[in-house]
């Protein structure tokens, strides 16, 4: 597999660090979880939970090894330099000084494995009037602006699904760690990674920032191509009160779709700009697709070159074959459903390990991995520095 060598120290929490990391691992990277000696990840207690492991925590953590160290404490931190002087990669994502208070931030890792990819994820990153912030994903969606993009039908701000600030910090991440040990090969050196997460999100709004660029002014999403301006581009309601979904702004989208609907004549209103001119458009759209069950819809657009999908329940994404097809739903042999892996190579493709670890499960091995002889290995037990399974 692609990243097999490879070692990777996971300090990180929650979401953003655990998943860049386990593709990682998915790829065959040796990936070590740090956890704290008092509690492990916060993922292994949050939402459902199978045979007492949480399924949130097994599509973060899949085939990664558990180390549970106390950083508090000197002996700790001395087993943490020498797992950095023998690993390639160290994600962490405390608020911004801790690592250095601890005494494992990047200068003084370096200082002892200057080979070492460092990568520290935080809310607003290292430096900036914002840094101090606590913060999680939604608060960086509301400071960058991306919320006041995200607003139901009644016009308010809705709480988004996805954590796209946690989601793409994660891939970007990766992709920056990918970067710095393909440079690596060159000179030999390591580097430091300062990712914010609000960074991201404004990397990602290349399409959406027209005119608060040019005029320094809010859009307006009614009148936005991608954001509710485009009749072509939107969600509409089936007669039993379920919804389908039309994602294509092209010209022969609008004739494959209006002609068989009896109405070519709309479809030169669908070369204006998106707003008020194509209002006649969505109005027939909503009466139209208020005809028919969401099932009847997907039964008439079978066959017809159009940009539409029904919406889907996560129960039905997994059960749908597309996604079996693709892997990206996956059972392992309890039975237990997976998330899939999206990068797919057609040579050394990823096999995910379905195994997560328990807290603190391969501490000991580790240690002796490090040098450390069973006698230190049961003083560091005793002082609280490292816990075992």
């Amino acid at each position: 597999m692609k990243l097999e060598g490879i070692r990777v120290i996971d300090l990180s929490l929650f979401l953003p660090g655990p998943l860049a990391t386990q593709f990682m691992a998915d790829h065959g990277a040796q990936v070590i979880k740090v956890e704290s000696v008092h509690e492990g990840e916060p993922n292994r207690e949050i939402g459902a939970k199978r045979d007492g492991v949480s399924v949130y925590f097994a599509n973060t953590h899949r085939g990664k090894q558990s180390l549970a160290l106390n950083l508090k404490d000197p002996a700790g931190v001395e087993v943490l330099m020498r797992l950095a002087e023998q690993s390639d990669v160290l994600v962490e994502a405390f608020r911004p000084g801790v690592v250095d208070r601890l005494g494992i931030g990047y200068a003084q890792i370096a200082k002892r494995a200057p080979r070492i990819v460092y990568a520290s994820i935080a809310a607003f990153g290292q430096s900036g009037p914002y840094r101090d912030l606590a913060a999680h994903d939604l608060a960086t969606e509301a400071m960058t602006g991306v919320l006041s993009l995200n607003r139901g039908g009644d016009g308010r701000p809705a709480l988004p699904a996805l954590a796209n600030a946690d989601m793409l910090a994660s891939m970007m991440t990766l992709s920056g760690l990918l970067m710095a040990l393909l440079r690596r090969k060159e000179t030999g050196r390591g580097d430091y990674l300062d990712m914010a997460m609000a960074d991201c999100l404004l990397a990602c709004l290349p399409n959406n920032m027209g005119v608060a660029m040019t005029e320094r002014r809010q859009p307006d999403l009614k009148s936005e191509r991608a954001l509710g301006g485009n009749a072509l581009y939107g969600i509409y309601e089936t007669q039993d009160n379920d919804f389908v979904v039309l994602a294509g702004q092209e010209l022969k989208f609008a004739k494959n779709l209006l002609e068989p609907l009896g109405r070519p004549d709309l479809v030169e209103l669908c070369k204006l700009p998106p707003g008020s001119g194509q209002d006649p458009v969505r109005a027939f759209l909503r009466e139209a697709y208020r005809t028919k069950t969401k099932a009847g819809w997907v039964e008439w657009f079978r066959g017809r070159d159009v940009a539409f999908a029904p919406m889907r329940t996560l129960p039905e994404a997994l059960e749908d074959a597309h996604f079996k097809a693709r892997g990206m739903v996956l059972k392992d042999s309890r039975g237990w459903d997976h998330l899939g892996v999206p990068i797919r190579f057609a040579a050394e493709p990823a096999r995910p390990n379905f195994e997560p670890p328990a807290h603190g499960q391969h501490s000991s091995a580790i240690l002796r991995s490090l040098g450390y002889a069973d006698g230190e290995i049961a003083q560091l037990k005793a002082r609280g520095a490292v816990k075992g399974a």
